[in-house]
């Protein structure tokens, strides 16, 4: 969407931090190449490395990092590292990759093919803590030829592949004389990107040089800081008062700045889903009947409405409504009628109090959501009231993710969820029996044959039409046995002073503010003049 005062996404691409000062954006004032050349940006949240070892940057868009490809401003996979797409032989087994030449790290040394295999081949070492290994599963070796070419061998043909390639590549010469999971590295890091580190105050901020010597051309914001700011309303506060030059906000408080001249709001659409977990451990969450009855319960459009101020799209699933790979038909309105009918026929009846019960246990339980998150906050009451109108008594809870997380295996959690660039990325990991319970993978403990065969099929085919068809009859499935609630898709916000022309949004996943919004290639911005 696009006006004077909101300006929209193109098309395409996590923890809590603490409140916190940082300096003031800017050194000139608000116009004019100096003050364009700081740039100080509010986010709500950090990560807990910066080395991509360890996850760090495995989607794109890393500041500090390049991979071999990159997306552009409509999620298609470009050149970075590579001076071209991959050559792909075998079947699908095997991707070749020639290195783009004079590439250095900003150490100065250059770029090689062995510095690509060290950091793929670390990544799949089970010693090494990446919570993201799976998706390199496919991997069967990765080797170099001579100094400039990388092969890849898979074990079988994987549809996605390519972009899984943006994973940002680290130094062997620096990386490779460390423990990955405790070294320096990890805070201290170097890569080939468009900014260098040059400072964080856990909790607080990152602060980045622009580098001289990038390959893509030295940027022209000279200087980037993100301010770890976790509470909204401190984070609009310090933008009004110009102590931020832009910041991620929820769409309450983004729409306080539509009548600053100063300001532009950006709308990024995302796969971004808010859902409620409903463990197959629990006797209430894990009954059939049950889920069904609470996804016909739930007014998705008055959410959409009433909690993200139209900033959204009602959830039918993962995938969102506007995403070539969704379903059109398994879209459902509310229908309490049919909720309480399939309740009725599932042995589960109203008692005097109006909470259904089954065979002595009543149709009640917990839903907890993360402290300090009003947009969830606001879905899980929200939720709670539709399933009430269903005879089913939720008890909403706030809590960290620390007291939160050992008590996902029964019960139910408000959570986030959504990646991009190919429909297994979210799909496989949510949802495949295998991941059933891996930290926040499969967080519902979902078993499903036939969604785990979709998957499958899905991962490996390389025929747009069996994997389209695959993902059709996934989505039918989920909608049938759903082992979460699907809510709304989230529009991300990000409100940015207005000193910088041409500034564009991705398509975003789940995780956003720190790698995404409107300053997802800050390197390319160009200064009003």
């Amino acid at each position: 969407m696009t006006t004077r005062r909101i300006r929209g996404a193109a098309a395409v691409l996590a923890a809590a931090g603490a409140v916190a000062a940082c300096s003031a954006p800017g050194d000139g004032g608000a116009d004019g190449g100096a003050a364009a050349e700081s740039v100080v940006i509010g986010v709500s949240s950090e990560p807990d490395t910066l080395s991509p070892l360890l996850g760090y940057g495995k989607d794109g868009n890393s500041k500090i990092f390049d991979g071999l490809l990159a997306r552009n401003a409509d999620l298609s996979l470009e050149p970075a590292l590579a001076k071209a797409l991959p050559a792909v032989t075998d079947g699908g087994r095997t991707y070749t990759y020639t290195l783009r030449e004079g590439v250095t790290f900003s150490d100065g040394e250059p770029l090689t093919a062995d510095d690509v295999v060290f950091t793929y081949r670390t990544v799949l070492d089970d010693r090494t803590n990446n919570p993201a290994r799976s998706e390199l599963d496919a991997i069967k070796e990765v080797s170099a030829v001579g100094d400039d070419k990388v092969v890849f061998t898979l074990d079988h043909p994987y549809a996605a592949f390519a972009a899984r390639t943006v994973l940002p590549v680290v130094p062997e010469h620096i990386a490779g004389k460390q423990d990955p999971n405790t070294g320096a590295f990890n805070t201290e890091p170097v890569g080939t990107g468009p900014y260098v580190l040059t400072g964080w105050s856990k909790g607080e901020k990152l602060t980045f040089k622009a580098n001289p010597d990038y390959w893509g051309g030295a940027p022209k914001v000279k200087k980037l800081t993100m301010a770890i700011i976790a509470d909204d309303d401190v984070r609009a506060t310090r933008l009004r008062s110009g102590d931020l030059d832009g910041a991620i906000l929820p769409p309450r408080l983004a729409a306080t700045f539509q009548g600053d001249e100063d300001k532009v709001t950006y709308r990024a659409t995302t796969y971004d889903v808010r859902a409620v977990t409903l463990p197959t451990g629990n006797p209430v969450t894990g009954d059939t009947a049950i889920r069904r009855a609470l996804d016909l319960a739930v007014d998705r459009e008055a959410m959409v409405e009433g909690i993200l101020d139209g900033a959204g799209r009602p959830a039918y699933g993962p995938l969102p409504v506007d995403d070539p790979w969704f379903a059109k038909d398994v879209e459902r309105s509310q229908d309490l009628a049919e909720a309480g009918r399939i309740l009725d026929r599932a042995g589960w009846r109203a008692g005097q109090d109006g909470v259904r019960a089954k065979d002595g246990r009543r149709a009640r339980f917990t839903l907890y959501y993360p402290s300090g998150d009003k947009v969830r906050q606001d879905h899980a009451l929200a939720y709670a009231s539709d399933a009430k109108k269903a005879g089913i008594d939720v008890e909403v809870e706030s809590a960290t993710w620390e007291v939160i997380e050992p008590r996902m295996k029964q019960d139910a959690v408000l959570a986030g969820f959504g990646s991009t660039g190919d429909p297994d990325f979210g799909l496989y990991t949510l949802l495949h029996s295998s991941l059933a319970g891996d930290g926040f993978n499969n967080m519902a403990r979902y078993d499903n044959p036939a969604v785990d065969e979709a998957l499958d099929t899905g991962r490996r085919s390389q025929d747009a039409e069996a994997r389209e068809a695959a993902y059709d009859d996934l989505q039918r499935e989920l909608a049938k046995d759903p082992g979460y609630t699907f809510l709304t898709h989230i529009d991300h916000l990000y409100v940015l002073t207005d000193r910088w022309k041409d500034l564009t949004t991705q398509t975003e996943p789940h995780e956003h503010g720190f790698a995404g919004g409107p300053w997802w290639n800050a390197e390319d911005w160009q200064p009003r003049t």
